[in-house]
């Protein structure tokens, strides 16, 4: 904590929950939000994984006029984020959709999609109350239904992926979403074993992972079955397809000063975000050229220094920020030339 400066405001609240790397994403933020004045009289942010509101709720605090718009697949954590945040209502906007639903939420709040936000966050990855709730299947550590859904209410389930996917189609998502050295070998042993008995639950198939991994793999890089989750949880929710969208969605409705803040929890989707924001950061003018042409110079500012990580302090409080990379962008411009 810096000399002199009150925590109270940055502490978790009711809900217990602890907002990953809260502090940095407000000081990224925070001077966008107050530009034209320290209240955020006027901005506008989209909290585009909103969870349980725990970020939401310290930006709706600190900004008196702040309007946020928050978003979540998940109808249960928008029930909870809602009444959470029920001293808010008149500054939020909630809206049932993927974060590469940005254009619509704009829509619903009576926004143009280009150009009126002032500040967005991407909390990616699975929230705390998805990865707590044993019967979403999620969590490789109990024993639950093999769901794996962030709406719960649509979509393919996990057990569905195992049960009916080709070996060579299992093979590449474990490789491509799990970076998993093994995938072929547990894919040969889905199949095999589905054919005895489909597969419902999350301890049939952390059984075969410990089966088909090697020992001495087995001991080391953490929970063998971590990879193979992951992979299915990415699958299942179309989560790199959807971030893929969003971003440039979520870019385009940045005004000029406005920023955006991506917190991501594996280095597939890190490396989706770093994708998107690096062109946008350079200049379109081509090279030998004497000056910037009209229109065509960088739209936005890299705020981080490659992807920033949670100090050891952070992780200590909150476990769930050790994984975190975060990057961030200011957009300085908007381009008039294709």
């Amino acid at each position: 904590m810096v000399d002199g400066e009150d925590d109270t405001e940055f502490a978790p609240g009711e809900f217990g929950h602890v907002p990953v790397l809260l502090r940095r994403a407000d000081e990224l933020l925070g001077p966008a939000i107050t530009a034209e004045n320290p209240r955020g009289d006027g901005a506008v942010m989209i909290d585009a994984t909103l969870g349980l509101g725990g970020h939401s709720e310290h930006f709706l605090r600190a900004y008196p006029g702040l309007h946020l718009i928050g978003l979540d697949r998940d109808p249960e954590a928008l029930r909870i984020a809602s009444d959470r945040l029920v001293s808010y209502a008149d500054r939020t906007t909630y809206v049932h959709t993927r974060y590469d639903g940005i254009v619509d939420a704009l829509e619903q709040a009576g926004l143009d999609a280009i150009g009126t936000v002032h500040a967005i966050l991407f909390d990616l990855g699975v929230s705390s109350m998805q990865l707590d709730e044993a019967d979403r299947g999620f969590a490789y550590s109990v024993d639950a239904p093999l769901d794996m859904r962030m709406n719960p209410t649509a979509g393919i389930t996990a057990a569905e992926v195992l049960n009916t996917y080709s070996r060579g189609e299992l093979a590449r998502i474990l490789s491509a979403y799990g970076e998993e050295r093994f995938a072929s070998r547990i894919a040969s042993e889905i199949v095999r074993r589905r054919q005895k008995q489909p597969f419902t639950t999350s301890g049939a198939l952390v059984e075969l992972i410990y089966d088909a991994i090697p020992a001495a793999t087995r001991r080391t890089g953490g929970h063998p079955a971590k990879r193979t989750f992951q992979a299915l949880r990415i699958e299942v929710n179309g989560e790199l397809d959807s971030l893929r969208a969003a971003i440039p969605a979520a870019l385009d409705a940045l005004a000029v000063g406005g920023r955006a803040v991506f917190m991501s929890y594996q280095s597939l989707e890190d490396r989706v975000v770093k994708q998107e924001l690096t062109p946008r950061s350079k200049s379109k003018t081509p090279e030998g050229l004497p000056m910037e042409l009209p229109g065509m110079g960088p739209e936005f500012r890299i705020l981080t220094r490659g992807a920033e990580r949670a100090s050891e302090q952070e992780i200590e409080d909150n476990p769930r920020a050790a994984p975190v990379r975060l990057r961030a962008a200011e957009r300085i411009a908007r381009r008039t030339t294709a």
